[in-house]
């Protein structure tokens, strides 16, 4: 006689009546890493396309090279906007005053000067709409959208400002083989496909 085997149960949280807050986002038992707060929803990251991956890397090195002493590059760091909000950019270039040591968590929004996200194929609405309008309603100065383009799938970077009165971002340039601005730091770099294979 054989015993029947016994099927694992995963038990998926239940949110409050009034969604979850972000003390909950840094509370709750066994979240999966890298899990957002958004409108009071947790957001569970799906795996991840290689170019996402080696995209964030390129950038990362890049902003590294291009940041003064007064900031920091932080890669999928939650991000406080509001008791509600508690999104991980991609990146993010933060005061250096910010930065409280190795068991630091989270910055506040006020902390931040970029905010950076590259396109996935389940995060392309909350990337390209939801997020933006949060890091700009926060008051987040700078934000920049990463995804591929063209037949050859290159990378692309889409910088956008924020505009104080409007609190909305405004493009300020597509950038297809070069990274070059001059705000909120001088940045000029290779973001073409022969750089990220090169990684």
């Amino acid at each position: 006689m054989t015993a029947e085997p016994v099927k694992a149960e995963h038990r998926w949280p239940v949110p409050p009546q009034d969604g979850y807050t972000v003390d909950d986002l840094f509370t709750l038992p066994d979240l999966p890493p890298h899990t957002e707060l958004i409108d009071g929803s947790l957001v569970f990251v799906s795996p991840q396309r290689r170019f996402h991956s080696m995209m964030i890397d390129l950038l990362v090195g890049g902003l590294r090279r291009a940041v003064t002493p007064e900031m920091k590059v932080e890669r999928e760091m939650t991000v406080l906007l509001d008791s509600r909000n508690g999104p991980e950019p991609d990146i993010s270039v933060v005061r250096s005053d910010a930065v409280t040591g190795l068991e630091q968590t989270r910055f506040q929004a006020a902390d931040v000067l970029l905010a950076v996200e590259v396109v996935s194929p389940d995060s392309e609405v909350r990337d390209q709409d939801v997020k933006p309008r949060k890091y700009a309603a926060a008051g987040i100065p700078h934000f920049w959208l990463v995804d591929m383009a063209g037949s050859d799938r290159h990378p692309v970077v889409r910088v956008y400002e924020l505009d104080p009165v409007s609190k909305t971002y405004a493009l300020s340039g597509i950038h297809h083989e070069r990274l070059k601005t001059a705000v909120p730091f001088t940045v000029d770099m290779d973001i073409t496909l022969d750089a990220l294979r090169a990684l």
